[in-house]
């Protein structure tokens, strides 16, 4: 279905071209059901060539989130009078970024655009790896990623829309589970790409280099490849086109109001807010997501700490290697989501008489619900026991595949739940998550420091297993959201 405007970004569009009195009323703008610039229509390579460019920016914007992680020492280094969390805060904000950013980033999206909201911000995301790789003190680093974070959420912001702009619904899960791959593979595949950069040059200013040249890369191949998506953007050019060539004729774009810019984030924000605070299955799988993003964003930030002392004392570049775990996880588990998110969601629907409800999207997130905990306690008592090194990073593949799980079904049930608002559920669950995904990692040195790898991973298993229900007890109980009128 189509996106109309802030308010309701995936409602569809009336069909047809059609007019009210002429010589009076303006012509209303539509969409007919075969237009060919209708997005919907587009061909598959069309769709697929869109979705391929939107998973490349929330792969690569997200990858310079922790990517630092393994250069701290470094860092602390280059910088005087550092300490090791105010290294951490440089990713802390980052982070913090990507979820604040969508708030801002997708009303100006349905004021603007999709296209040139990408492409300006993949823009300044680029230009601000620069004075990143050559900040002199830490205070500037800091604000410096804190401006790159707020750029480069903008696959989180507008990802998701594009993808609702050009697939209908039942096409939507799978393409969903191959986009949001990029924003959770990214976390892990930085740091291992950081590791090696540093345990190869012995600088980490050269990981800025890389994040520069990505940027860069995504920006120029957006700029000739990326389309404008948004139904009534490409409308509101058919208007313009035909008052050109019809003057004195009035056209008006079905689904345009007067609401302007900031009126447009102030409800956009308010509303994401709202869902957050009044829908308990928002809140909770929000809440869900937060576990995740912050256990592994600690955990991520701790590496160098683990694999580095003894027993296993590793290099720079073998500890970069570790991060192959999760991602291993990510990739084995997103294939089988992909594959099967449907048939799960299709098998349940024919036992309802053929109707589909957003809960049904729900039961493939329980894998993740009892692989979290169990990854989280392995890692930790693993390490805590030095077990050989094959032992704790089986267990990040099993941790990996729990984010997934969660994450993937989760996003997508905020879709078809929240269709009207699907935007600002996304972006209730992204403030969430990236405020306590960049803040936790700030305190648990100190934490680990205390009650040592074991106890302190156990710290967010106990809460995985808090958590573990959660998915099993929203499929049951959701639907009375429904009947209350909670989706609207």
């Amino acid at each position: 279905m189509s996106p109309t405007n802030g308010e309701n970004e995936t409602q569809p569009l009336l069909n047809g071209h059609h007019s009210q009195n002429e010589d009076q009323e303006p012509e209303i703008l539509s969409f007919s059901q075969d237009d060919p610039e209708n997005p919907l229509n587009w061909s598959l390579s069309s769709k697929y060539l869109q979705t391929t460019l939107i998973t490349f920016f929330a792969l690569t914007c997200p990858l310079a989130s922790s990517i630092t992680a393994p250069a701290t020492p470094n860092l602390q280094e280059s910088f005087p009078g550092s300490t090791r969390q105010s290294i951490i805060a440089g990713q802390a904000v980052f982070v913090m970024m990507l979820g604040i950013g969508p708030l801002f980033l997708a009303p100006m999206s349905e004021t603007f655009g999709r296209r040139p909201v990408f492409l300006i911000c993949l823009a300044g995301f680029t230009i601000l790896q620069i004075p990143a790789g050559l900040a002199p003190n830490v205070g500037s680093f800091i604000a410096v990623r804190a401006l790159a974070g707020f750029f480069g959420s903008v696959g989180v912001a507008n990802g998701g829309g594009t993808i609702s702009d050009i697939f209908e619904r039942r096409e939507r899960a799978k393409v969903l589970g191959v986009y949001l791959l990029g924003p959770l593979l990214g976390p892990s595949v930085g740091p291992l790409v950081g590791g090696l950069i540093v345990g190869g040059t012995g600088s980490w200013r050269w990981i800025f280099v890389l994040t520069g040249v990505l940027g860069a890369v995504a920006t120029v191949v957006g700029w000739f490849f990326l389309f404008e998506t948004r139904a009534v953007t490409l409308l509101q050019k058919r208007q313009r086109e035909l008052e050109r060539s019809n003057p004195g004729k009035r056209y008006v774009v079905e689904g345009m109001t007067d609401q302007g810019l900031l009126e447009k984030i102030k409800g956009n924000s308010t509303r994401a807010v709202k869902i957050l605070m009044t829908q308990p299955i928002v809140s909770t799988m929000s809440l869900y997501q937060a576990l995740v993003f912050s256990s592994m964003y600690s955990l991520y930030s701790q590496y160098t700490s683990i694999w580095s002392a003894p027993p296993y004392e590793f290099s720079k570049k073998q500890i970069g290697l570790t991060y192959l775990g999760p991602a291993v996880g990510f990739i084995i588990c997103a294939v089988f989501i992909v594959l099967f998110i449907d048939k799960v969601y299709g098998a349940l629907a024919e036992r309802n008489g053929d109707e589909g409800q957003p809960e049904y999207r729900l039961p493939m997130a329980n894998i993740g619900a009892v692989f979290l905990p169990i990854s989280l306690f392995w890692f930790g008592w693993a390490v805590e026991k030095n077990a050989p090194w094959p032992v704790p990073v089986l267990a990040t593949m099993l941790f990996g595949a729990s984010q997934v799980s969660i994450f993937n079904c989760v996003q997508t049930y905020y879709i078809d739940a929240y269709e009207d608002n699907a935007a600002s559920a996304l972006a209730a669950g992204a403030f969430l998550r990236s405020i306590v995904g960049g803040i936790v990692p700030l305190f648990v040195s100190g934490m680990f420091e205390k009650l040592g790898y074991g106890w302190g991973m156990s710290v967010f298993g106990f809460l995985g297993v808090l958590l573990m229900p959660a998915p099993a007890v929203f499929y049951w109980i959701g639907r009375r959201g429904t009947e209350d009128g909670a989706y609207s």
